[in-house]
C-alpha cells in the first residue's frame, strides 16, 4: 500500500490503542456493532417533507450554547438508533454541540411514500436536509459527520457544492472510495457474513416496497453488486451498477473539497480497504486532513482507553 506522504494531522490526538483483546479487523467491526453500550440521549424526532411527496426523519438534540449543529449520516442499513450515532450524539451534546441526524429514506420508523430508496450518492436528501438545519438554526454554523455509506455521500457532497458548501468542517469515518471495488470485496470470504446481512434487510425491505408499488425491480442474486445491478441502479436512474459506482464513488470527488476534512481511517478496514483510497488526490488537497490507524476494523476502533474515536472527533471540532 502506498504510504500517505503528507503532515497527517495539525493538532494533537491520542495514537489509537486497541483493547487488547479486539486484535482482529473482524472483533473490532463485529463487537463494535452488536455489543458497544448505546449512551441514551433525548431528542426530538422531525419529519420534513421533499419535493418529491416524501419525507426525512430526522432526529435532533440542541444544546444550550452558540457552539454549532453537527449533522450526522449512518451507513449501509443503519439507522439514528446505531451506536455510534447515539454515543456520538451523546457526546456532543456534553461539549455542547447541537446534533442532528438524518435517516436515510426507508430507513427511519417505516418506509418512504416513493419507489426509490436511498443510495452510496445520493445528495439531494443531504442538501435538502442541510437547507433545513440552515432555515431552522440560522444561528449556528453546521459541522457534518459520516459514516462508511455516510461518509462516502458527504465526501460526494463536498465535493459537489466546493466552496459552496453550507458545512463548514467535516469528518469522514470509514468510506469505501472505489464502491464497485468495495462491494466485489463484500463476496470475499469472510465478508460474505456481512453482504448476508445487508442483504437480508435490503431484500425485506424491497418485498414491502412491492405490496405499493407492483412493479418494483426483482432480485434473483446472491450478492451486493447484483443487487445494486438489478435494483439500486434502475430505481435511481442509472444504466447499471458500474455506471452507479462510477458516478457515486467518492474517490472522483476528493480534490473538490474545499472545506476542512478530517478522513479516519484503519488500515485493516476489511469492508472498505483503506487500499482503495485515492492517495495522490487526498495527498494534494491541503483541506483534507487524515488519520490512518493501523487496526480498529471498520467503524470499530474499540480503544484502550475507551472513546477515542468520539475524542478525537471533538478535538477536530473544537479547532
Amino acid at each position: 500500500m502506498q504510504v500517505l506522504n503528507k503532515k497527517m494531522i495539525d493538532f494533537d490526538f491520542d495514537k489509537f490503542k486497541p483493547k487488547w483483546w479486539a486484535w482482529n479487523t473482524h472483533i473490532q467491526t463485529i463487537v463494535a456493532s452488536l455489543f458497544s453500550k448505546v449512551q441514551q440521549l433525548k431528542f426530538k424526532r422531525v419529519e420534513i417533507s421533499t419535493p418529491d411527496d416524501d419525507f426525512l426523519e430526522i432526529d435532533v438534540a440542541t444544546a444550550d450554547s452558540d457552539k454549532p449543529i453537527v449533522a450526522l449520516f449512518h451507513g449501509l442499513e443503519g439507522s439514528t438508533e446505531r451506536y455510534y450515532i447515539n454515543n456520538l450524539m451523546h457526546s456532543l451534546h456534553s461539549a455542547g454541540f447541537s446534533s442532528a441526524a438524518l435517516n436515510f429514506r426507508g430507513c427511519g420508523s417505516r418506509l418512504n411514500n416513493q419507489r426509490r430508496f436511498y443510495h452510496s450518492g445520493e445528495t439531494e436528501s443531504y442538501e435538502m436536509f442541510f437547507d433545513w438545519i440552515a432555515e431552522n438554526h440560522p444561528q449556528k454554523h453546521i459541522y457534518a459527520i459520516g459514516f462508511s455509506l455516510g461518509a462516502n455521500t458527504l465526501i460526494k457532497y463536498l465535493g459537489e457544492r466546493e466552496d459552496h458548501s453550507l458545512v463548514k468542517r467535516a469528518v469522514a469515518i470509514s468510506p469505501p472510495y472505489d464502491l464497485k471495488k468495495g462491494s466485489l470485496q463484500l463476496h470475499e470470504g469472510f465478508n460474505r457474513i456481512y453482504e448476508i446481512n445487508f442483504l437480508k434487510t435490503l431484500v425485506e425491505k424491497l418485498e414491502m416496497k412491492r405490496r405499493q408499488f407492483s412493479d418494483m425491480p426483482t432480485f434473483s442474486g446472491n450478492s451486493l453488486y447484483e443487487y445494486d445491478n438489478q435494483v439500486t441502479a434502475p430505481l435511481h436512474g442509472f444504466k447499471d451498477a458500474d455506471d452507479y459506482y462510477h458516478q457515486c464513488s467518492c474517490k472522483h470527488y476528493f480534490e473538490d473539497v474545499q472545506i476542512p476534512l478530517l478522513l479516519i481511517h484503519s488500515k485493516d478496514d476489511t469492508l472498505c480497504p483503506i487500499e482503495y483510497a485515492p492517495i495522490e488526490k487526498i495527498k494534494k488537497n491541503p483541506h483534507i486532513h487524515v488519520i490512518f490507524t493501523e487496526q480498529g476494523g471498520h467503524v470499530g476502533f474499540l480503544s484502550s482507553p475507551e472513546g477515542w474515536m468520539n475524542r478525537t472527533i471533538l478535538k477536530w471540532l473544537e479547532r
